[in-house]
This record gives C-alpha cells, structure tokens and sequence, in this order.
C-alpha cells in the first residue's frame, strides 16, 4: 500500500484544483501529481493542483500546477479557496492574511457571513501594467489596444502582466469567439517566451464585461482570476469601463474588480467553494 494523502476538491467560479496541505502532507514530484490528478477519466479531475505550505516571508504560501504539471506564477481563483481553506481548517483564525507565491506576496481578506462562513474573498492582487511582448522588429513593446490579425481575423488586442502574462483580446460576441481556435496559437506565439493566457472580452457596457478564457497550461477554463484583472485593466487603459467598479462575467461566474491607475493596484473579489474532500493514493 503507498502513502495516503487528503486533499480537498475546491473551485472559485468553475476554475477547479485539488488542494493539499504539504506542511501535514509533502509530496515529491508535484507535477507528475498534477497531471495525473487532474485527469477527468482517471484521476479526480481539476485544472491543476495547488499546495499549501509555510512561509518565512507571510502567513502560508501557496503553489500552482496547471494540469499539463506546468507551475504556474499565481491564480486568483485559487488564492481565494486557499484563503477559505486555511479559515475552514483552522490553520488561522484571522481574517486578513499574507500568502506568498511565485509573483510576490498576496494579501487576503475574508468575509463571513451572519452564520460564519466565508462567502467571499477579496484579494489585492498586485500592480496591472502592460506587458511588453516581442515584436518583429526592435525590442519589446506592450500592445495596447492595437489590431492583431490571428486566423483571418483582427482583433484590438492588449497585452497585460498581472503577475503572470496575459493577451486581451476584445471582441464583439464572447459566446461566438473561437477560443478553442485561437487560444493555443496566441499561447503558443513567439510574442510569448513564456507563453500566455488568453481572453476573450466583450464590453458589455461601462461596469460590465462578458470574457471567456483560454489558460496557459489548461486550456479553456471557466474562470480565471488573473484573467479577470488583466481583462479590466485593459478595458480601462481603453477608457471602456470605469477602473474603480467592473464586473467581470465568466462561464464560471462573475468577479468585482477595482483598478487604481495611479497606483495600478487591483483588488478582486469574488466566492471559493469547497465541493468534497477525501484521501488519494500515491
């Protein structure tokens, strides 16, 4: 018999992972893990895995395998489940938390509701600042709302770090875009050394938009937190919504997002979810 290893099935609007407590459990090898785990015929199916462990620099930290066993920089949806999950595992009883990851430190704020449990998380998710991509000629340079021809098609295209890389792509109908067309070849493309994640924004109006979502490492997801943040920078860099207030809709739900150009801080806010826990061999 191998060793017995609980973990905790969690999703943040659709986008889910399989969390570990590695400061109880560790495990070698985290991304073979992740692929096999996340598989939806023969593991226990997610976008990824994401450890939870202790920090010298704050409170826990967290890392994030994509589900091909990539590690990735940070994931909104996923800080806020680890926010939730420390809470409902009694790790800490604070309601304002540090996590630290691979693009800096994160810092949480957990909402209870009247019964005590965490209805929402808020995260200050760090700076959203255009993201200098490779072009052909000359050295890098941010696309900001310049047309993109991908696929026969042109699209008014913003490139966005968030922490992590991130293309925005805005289009007139979310629910038509081709994501599954066009998603892995802007992942893929040589403007991305590192590749990038992919969004699909249609404005709905000055507080709203509709996206959907091609990740690196995933694939089509049904949210994507940093996503969120890169898609309502870029809209605001534009002048399309209002940097102080948008709401970001996803297949998976819909986060609140606020973005101060003068300090280009975001905070994003939006539910974690606990779907079932159990044990898993290895």
């Amino acid at each position: 018999m191998g060793v017995l290893i609980p973990f905790t099935k969690m999703h943040g609007l659709g986008n889910d992972y399989v969390y570990v407590n590695t400061m109880e459990h560790p495990l070698e090898d985290p991304s073979s893990l992740s692929i096999r785990w996340s598989d939806r015929h023969k593991g226990i199916g997610s976008d990824g895995l994401i450890l939870i462990g202790s920090s010298s620099k704050a409170d826990f930290s967290m890392r994030i395998f994509n589900a091909d066993g990539s590690e990735a920089l940070m994931c909104g949806n996923g800080s806020r489940c680890v926010g939730r999950y420390i809470h409902d595992k009694g790790l800490s009883d604070k309601l304002e938390l540090t996590l630290e990851t691979l693009s800096g430190i994160k810092r949480l704020t957990l909402h209870p509701g009247p019964d005590g449990e965490i209805e929402s998380v808020s995260v200050q998710m760090g700076k959203g600042v255009p993201l200098p991509v490779l072009r052909t000629l000359g050295k890098p340079q941010p696309l900001v709302c310049e047309n993109l021809n991908v696929c026969g098609q042109t699209y008014r295209a913003t490139s966005v770090d968030v922490g992590n890389p991130h293309l925005v792509l805005f289009v007139p109908d979310a629910l038509a875009a081709p994501v599954a067309e066009v998603g892995p070849i802007l992942e893929n493309s040589p403007m991305f050394p590192h590749k990038a994640n992919i969004e699909f924004a249609q404005v709905l109006d000055q507080r709203h938009i509709r996206m959907r979502v091609w990740e690196r490492g995933s694939g089509i997801t049904q949210a994507c937190g940093t996503g969120a943040c890169a898609t309502a920078v870029a809209a605001a860099m534009a002048g399309f919504v209002r940097p102080e207030a948008c709401t970001v809709i996803m297949d998976g739900g819909s986060l609140d997002l606020s973005w101060d150009p003068a300090s280009k801080e975001i905070v994003m806010t939006g539910p974690a979810t606990t779907v079932y826990e159990g044990v898993i061999e290895i």
